[in-house]
C-alpha cells in the first residue's frame, strides 16, 4: 500500500543490496570515511542530475593532504586512540572534482563583490578541506562578512572590538566592578571641587553593590544567580568532544580552547536573559570555532573567538526557539519541528513512515530530538560533521529545511534495516546511526527537494 507513495527512484532494487551488518556496527572507526561501501542502506553512486560531493562519494581516492586546514595540536605518532577524530578533521578527500570546487570557490573569493547565490551552490556540494577556506566561506554564508571584500576589514574590526566590550562588561567579578565605581566616583570628588560634571556621589554607589544585598539590581545578587549557569556551561564545556585533543586534554592549547568555548557561551547566556544557556549549545559552537581557529591564516586563527561567537548568534537564530522549553509545545518550538519530519517522511516514503510510528511505535522524538536540536553534530564523525555544515549552512532558506531533508534521508537510508526490525532494534540503529557516505546521503537529501520531486 506504501509502495504509490514512494518515488520511482526509490524502489530501485539496488536499495535491497544485502549488506555486512559487521562492519556498519563500528560506530566512528578510524576507517569511517574510507570503508562507505559498508555503511548506510545501500551505497551506489547514484546517476547525476545533483551528483554529491565527490570526496564522500569515492571512499577509495581518500588519501591524506600533506597540507591540510586542520592543524592537529598533538603528536600524530602518539598511540592513543582518542586522536582519531582530530586525524578525521584533519584529513582530506584529493579528486578532480575537489580541485575543481576548490578552484571555483577561491575564483568567487576573490571576486571583488563575492555573489553569494554562486557561492552557496558551490559549497553546498562540500568544501575541501585542504583549501584553508571553509572559515571564509563559512563567515560570508552565515552573513558574518559582507558580500563586498572592501568591507572586510572594518567590519571584523568593528564586531571583535564589540566582543571584546562584551567580555569587559560581562565577564568581570563584581569585585572588580565594585572597585572601578568606587574609582571612578574618588575621581569624580577630586575633580568636583570646582565644577559639577553630573556623576554620581560615593554614596550613592556604594549602597546596592555591597555583597550581602539582595536587590535585583544588585550586581552581586546577578552573580550568584549567574553561577549556576557558569557551572553547567563549564560541565558541558569540559565534556566536548573528549576523542579530539583540539578540546580534551591537559595540553595548553586544549585549556585555551575550552576558555574560550566557556567565555563565548556564558557571553551569550547573559546576553540573551530570555533563553540564558541550554545544554547542548556546546555541542553547537564547537564547529564553528574549530574551523575558525585552525584558519591558515594567523590573524584570522587569533580572533576565532570573537567571530565565533557573532557566528554562533547568527546560526543559533534560526533555532532559538528550539532551546526555549516554554515553547516546546508552540507551532515553532522544537516538538512542532520534529512533528514536521515525520509528516515529511510520510509524504517520502510513507510504507516506513507507517512500520516506524504506527507498526513499531518509536516516536520520532526519541531520536530526531537530539539530530535536530545539535544540528547532526552527534551522529557522525567530526569531518562528515563538517560537511554536512557545508550544505546546510548554503540554503538560502536557512538550514532548517536542509536539515529535516537530511533527516529524513537519514532514515531512508536504512529503510530496509528499519522494515525489519521492532521497536528495540529500530530505537538502537537510530540512536547509534551507523557511519555513512555522507556524499549519498547528501544526494538523496537533495532529491527529497519540491522541485526534484517526481
Amino acid at each position: 500500500m506504501g509502495k504509490d507513495r514512494i518515488p520511482d527512484w526509490l524502489n530501485s532494487s539496488l536499495w535491497t543490496t544485502t549488506l555486512s551488518d559487521d562492519d556498519r556496527l563500528h560506530r566512528h572507526s578510524p576507517s569511517a570515511t574510507t570503508s562507505s561501501a559498508a555503511v548506510s542502506e545501500p551505497i551506489f553512486q547514484p546517476p547525476v542530475p545533483v551528483p554529491p560531493p565527490a570526496a564522500a562519494s569515492s571512499p577509495q581516492s581518500t588519501v591524506t593532504s600533506p597540507k591540510s586546514e586542520f592543524r592537529d595540536p598533538v603528536d600524530k605518532n602518539s598511540n592513543d586512540n582518542s586522536n582519531e577524530n582530530d586525524r578525521n578533521a584533519s584529513s582530506s578527500g584529493v579528486s578532480p572534482d575537489d580541485i575543481s570546487r576548490q578552484a571555483q570557490i577561491l575564483t568567487e573569493l576573490s571576486k571583488e563583490i563575492v555573489n553569494l547565490w554562486e557561492l552557496r551552490r558551490i559549497a553546498s556540494q562540500g568544501i575541501p578541506d585542504s583549501a584553508g577556506i571553509r572559515s571564509t566561506v563559512w563567515k560570508l554564508l552565515l552573513g558574518y562578512l559582507p558580500p563586498d571584500r572592501v568591507q572586510w576589514s572594518s567590519e571584523l574590526a568593528k564586531k571583535r572590538s564589540e566582543y571584546k566590550q562584551f567580555k569587559e562588561e560581562l565577564l568581570m567579578n563584581p569585585t572588580e566592578i565594585t572597585r572601578k565605581l568606587e574609582k571612578s566616583v574618588v575621581h569624580e570628588i577630586d575633580h568636583s571641587k570646582s565644577e559639577s560634571s553630573g556623576l554620581l556621589s560615593r554614596s550613592q554607589v556604594t549602597h546596592g553593590e555591597h555583597p550581602l544585598s539582595l536587590g535585583e539590581s544588585s550586581i552581586w545578587n546577578q552573580f550568584f544567580q549567574d553561577s549556576e549557569i557558569i557551572e553547567q556551561i563549564d560541565r558541558d564545556v569540559k565534556r566536548t568532544h573528549p576523542d579530539m585533543h583540539f578540546f580534551s586534554g591537559d595540553s595548553q592549547l586544549a585549556k585555551a580552547n575550552r576558555d574560550a568555548l566557556k567565555d563565548i557561551l556564558i557571553v551569550f547566556a547573559k546576553l540573551n536573559p530570555g533563553i540564558r544557556y541550554v545544554q547542548g549549545m556546546n555541542e553547537i559552537l564547537a564547529p564553528l570555532f574549530y574551523v575558525f581557529r585552525n584558519d591558515p591564516d594567523e590573524e584570522m586563527a587569533a580572533a576565532a573567538e570573537a567571530d565565533s561567537f557573532f557566528c554562533f548568534v547568527e546560526l543559533l537564530s534560526g533555532f532559538r526557539d528550539h532551546f526555549c522549553k516554554q515553547l516546546d509545545n508552540s507551532n515553532v518550538g522544537i516538538r512542532a519541528t520534529i512533528t514536521r519530519l515525520s509528516q515529511f517522511l510520510k509524504e517520502h516514503d510513507e510504507e516506513l513512515w507507517r512500520h516506524l510510528e504506527i507498526t513499531t511505535k518509536v516516536n520520532p522524538q526519541f531520536y530526531a530530538f537530539r539530530w535536530i536540536t545539535l544540528l547532526l553534530t552527534q551522529e557522525f564523525n567530526f569531518a562528515d560533521s563538517l560537511h554536512i555544515w557545508d550544505t546546510l549552512l548554503s540554503d538560502p532558506d536557512g538550514p532548517l529545511e536542509t536539515l529535516l531533508r537530511v533527516c529524513c534521508a537519514m532514515l531512508i537510508l536504512v529503510r530496509r534495516r528499519l522494515l525489519s526490525g521492532d521497536f528495540t532494534s529500530n530505537l538502537k540503529l537510530l540512536q547509534n546511526y551507523p557511519p555513512s557516505n555522507i556524499g549519498h546521503l547528501l544526494y538523496v537529501a537533495n532529491k527529497l527537494r519540491p522541485q526534484a520531486a517526481s
